[in-house]
């Protein structure tokens, strides 16, 4: 596609001619059908998420996130009560949608309406909500808010360049990388360089497709085994 000329004969990106700012994202829950993403509520979550956490065999989980796992369920309230009063980061508790459980921690965050651009983050799955269906349809229920609800044009996922898991799951999940910030932000006393990953407004159709058809029921067999993955789908959808 040629790029559009202005009157100087240089080159401008595409008009959006009936662009507006879009809606900053409601404190209200979304559904599904293996989990629900709730507003964080300290007093409704704490004990959970502090039980979810404590769960797991270490604390490896808390490795390239900027805080430790607190050591008492009244410290680890004191830090939900301020993240639940914070619009940015708005925080989300994943639950479990059978039990009720809290089981993990999702955000919104540099949330910008003017531009239509939105960062997924501060993501902390405990041990029974990791590699599950819900962990991967909680992350489709936000990005469904993002761009079908509220019409945003551009989804992000940043992470530690050296985190691995969290680039492979961005990659799974629909993510395009688009490269490295050097010595971004310094974290727990050590340099990081921060991996940078999008999804536009014009990806999301495919991408959406392929997260309907992975969490269909008929996906899985009766061990709860996936019978297609994410990426295959999605590439059907194409």
């Amino acid at each position: 596609m040629s790029a559009r000329l202005n009157a100087f004969g240089q080159p401008i990106g595409p008009a959006l001619p009936d662009w507006t700012p879009r809606p900053q994202p409601p404190r209200t829950p979304m559904e599904g059908r293996t989990c629900r993403v709730v507003p964080l509520d300290a007093e409704a979550h704490t004990a959970g998420l502090f039980a979810a956490y404590s769960a797991a065999p270490d604390r490896r989980d808390w490795t390239y996130l900027p805080d430790e796992m607190p050591e008492s369920a009244a410290a680890f309230r004191e830090r939900l009560e301020g993240r639940a009063a914070s619009r940015d980061p708005l925080f989300h508790a994943i639950l479990d949608r059978e039990s009720g459980d809290p089981v993990g921690i999702a955000s919104y965050l540099r949330i910008d309406p003017a531009n239509g651009v939105i960062e997924v983050g501060h993501l902390h799955f405990g041990p029974r909500l990791q590699r599950s269906p819900a962990s991967t349809e909680a992350m489709a229920l936000m990005m469904s808010r993002a761009f079908d609800e509220l019409g945003y044009r551009r989804y992000e996922w940043k992470c530690d360049s050296l985190n691995a898991p969290s680039r492979a799951a961005a990659l799974r999940l629909g993510f395009t990388f688009e490269g490295l910030f050097r010595n971004a932000v310094v974290v727990k006393g050590r340099s990081r360089d921060t991996a940078w990953f999008s999804i536009t407004d014009a990806e999301w159709p495919r991408v959406r497709a392929g997260f309907e058809a992975w969490l269909d029921p008929a996906n899985f067999d009766a061990e709860g085994r996936q019978r297609r993955g994410l990426a295959e789908l999605r590439a059907a959808a194409g």
